[in-house]
């Protein structure tokens, strides 16, 4: 249920554009040309992994209470 609310969450912000920082950070890898796009988010990749590690320590954590 909890992860349901956080998906909806997550899912309004992007909507409302409430992360439209979020693949445009430093660090983030943009190749445009004539025929090709490059793509590399790697900094927001790195934001998204450390918030979802600190989520579930800081979930495990309280649980384990």
């Amino acid at each position: 249920m909890l992860a349901g609310v956080v998906i909806v969450v997550v899912g309004v912000l992007v909507w409302a554009g409430g992360l439209s920082w979020f693949g445009r950070l430093p660090g983030d890898i943009r190749i445009e040309r004539e025929n090709l796009r490059v793509y590399i988010p790697l900094v927001s990749m790195l934001v998204l992994s450390v918030a979802l590690s600190a989520a579930l320590f800081l979930a495990q954590w309280i649980f384990r209470r």
